[in-house]
């Protein structure tokens, strides 16, 4: 019972470390000007460690002190965890354009007439060989930690799973593994309301003081301590991992058993006999369909909540932590219950399946719809009279704006400008505190000519409810089939190869589903964006998304995933 204590803890710690990242996904790319492809890559390339190395520690079983490689695993992913933080303290503060002279920045962003050559902001500011340098040294180290966090994963599953169902009494250990489980499943919620908490302080928080930061959380710039919930969860992590090193190899058993004893079966034999059996293959294609969506959509949900509904980060991890999360495992449960309760045959679960899937099908249709339009951005995704087709307006053109310049102000006429040079605005009030009360004297917005810090947002608050109903409504349709499908595939093969087949559905399951899944909605999110980045010559992460074609290649991508109901 203390082992299964400890595990529990491990596996929560473990999720922590692994579903934090894409909690701050979109933070993250903020920060080092990453594409969503790019990100999509990062947090699916803990997958290439684990299943390069889970056939091997599959096959050494109980050959091994499975407690000792459990906890040295552990020491791996608390390791990981804290590689991922470091690119927090090798690289300079994070830099911002801004209005105001300060001490991270001695340049301004407002129209200065008659000045060319003198007029500078920071995304122009000249990208020396070691800025460069810096950002493949932020990659190489954050693919390095998600490597090892891969590989650290690796034997604290199956060795926990084992070693439990080992030496627990027949009668104890489903109930003991079924805790476990449950603990798999709170673990990600748990990871997005800690991105949640950390996301509101400020990147820099051990690097500057609170007086000198002058953005707010709901400023496009904003860049929240991503860095300190890794830190958080591996030191959780290495406690956890403590206790393993104290544990027997073999326990005295909770009822008097033998050990369970594995046929030597030729590993090509079982593939070959698993993979042309049509239940199993079909089962396992149409979950691989669908964690292929799933694995999409946990990675970038927060980032679609963010531009669709202009929330903050913050309150994006909330929403995810605290209620989808919470609805795929009611579903899960439901599902098994439902099972339970009327003692299904296998025809009989897969109709439950596909009805699950049918009518999340139906529930996910209206999202097409319930979205916010693309706000109206001057020289990015609107033009009025005076525009060029270019950011470098008629109205504009005596203040010699860079092109990167990044500073979004609302104008009085409900336009958005990427800077308050790129509107023109030559003046300035400051509020007491030193933050920017609004912005006057802009020659490119009609009537009074004046701005306020930050975007003008979609507008489309009233639509941000129904659409979290009915995804949270989809999430535990989709789940209810979650049980059935596996037991689809435990009760139709033979029952010496199960440990085999189920250890093949995991594997293709994480090639076909979990790797290319984030790659494939990152790739499609980047073709929605209408204004790009540039950092030393090079494209870095997107300002600006057309939300319509956000919403519908999102929705398209999904699509794909759905094809697993048949």
């Amino acid at each position: 019972q203390f082992f299964v204590l400890c595990h529990g803890l491990l596996q929560l710690s473990q999720l922590l470390v692994s579903g934090y990242l894409k909690s701050s996904i979109s933070t993250i790319e903020r920060r080092y000007g990453l594409s969503s492809q790019t990100s999509g890559l990062l947090a699916s390339f803990n997958e290439v460690g684990n299943t390069l190395l889970i056939v091997f520690v599959s096959y050494l079983g109980s050959r091994v002190h499975r407690p000792r490689l459990i906890g040295c695993g552990a020491l791996l992913v608390s390791l990981a965890g804290f590689l991922m933080s470091l690119p927090h303290f090798i690289t300079g503060p994070y830099e911002y354009d801004q209005s105001v002279a300060s001490t991270l920045n001695n340049t301004t962003d407002l129209c200065q007439p008659g000045a060319p050559g003198t007029w500078a902001n920071l995304s122009d500011a000249s990208c020396t060989p070691h800025a460069s340098r810096e950002n493949y040294e932020v990659l190489l180290v954050m693919f390095m930690a998600q490597a090892l966090l891969g590989i650290g994963g690796v034997p604290i599953q199956p060795f926990g799973i084992s070693y439990i169902d080992d030496f627990a009494s027949e009668r104890n250990s489903p109930l003991y593994l079924g805790i476990l489980f449950s603990v798999t499943l709170i673990g990600p919620g748990v990871a997005f309301v800690l991105g949640s908490a950390m996301l509101r302080f400020y990147v820099d928080i051990d690097k500057v003081s609170a007086a000198e930061v002058q953005l707010t959380s709901k400023d496009p710039r904003w860049v929240g301590a991503w860095w300190l919930g890794f830190l958080v969860a591996a030191s959780l992590v290495a406690l956890s991992a403590l206790p393993y090193f104290f544990f027997p190899r073999e326990m005295p058993k909770e009822v008097g058993e033998v050990l369970h004893t594995h046929t030597h079966l030729g590993f090509p034999v079982v593939l070959l006999r698993n993979l042309r059996h049509p239940v199993y293959l079909l089962v396992v294609l149409a979950q691989v369909n669908i964690s292929a969506m799933v694995a999409g959509l946990a990675t970038f949900m927060g980032k679609f909540l963010e531009r669709q509904f202009s929330l903050t980060a913050s309150l994006a991890n909330m929403i995810i932590g605290a209620v989808n999360i919470p609805g795929a495992t009611v579903g899960i449960v439901v599902g098994g219950a439902i099972l339970k309760r009327f003692q299904m045959s296998l025809r009989q679960c897969s109709a439950l399946c596909v009805l699950g899937m049918l009518l999340c099908l139906l529930t996910a249709f209206p999202l097409l719809f319930l979205g916010c339009p693309t706000q109206r951005v001057a020289g990015v995704t609107y033009w009025d009279s005076s525009a060029s087709g270019h950011q470098d307006m008629e109205c504009n053109a005596q203040c010699r704006c860079p092109e990167q310049g990044f500073n979004p102000i609302c104008g009085s006429d409900g336009v958005e400008y990427t800077s308050p040079c790129s509107a023109g605005c030559s003046s300035v009030s400051i509020h007491p505190d030193s933050s920017v009360l609004n912005y006057s004297r802009c020659s490119c917005i009609a009537g009074l000519g004046l701005a306020r810090p930050g975007p003008c947002g979609t507008g489309c608050s009233h639509l941000f409810l129904p659409f979290v109903v009915l995804s949270c409504l989809a999430g535990i349709l989709a789940s209810m089939s979650h049980t059935p499908s596996f037991m689809l595939i435990l009760r139709s093969i033979q029952p010496e190869d199960k440990s085999f087949a189920v250890g093949i559905q995991f594997m293709l399951l994480r090639v076909l589903a979990w790797m290319p899944g984030p790659v494939l909605y990152g790739s499609a999110i980047d073709t929605a964006c209408a204004l790009w980045e540039r950092r030393c010559e090079r494209r870095a992460a997107c300002r600006y998304y057309d939300n319509t074609r956000f919403r519908h290649r999102w929705a398209r991508t999904a699509g794909w995933g759905h094809g697993g109901p048949g």
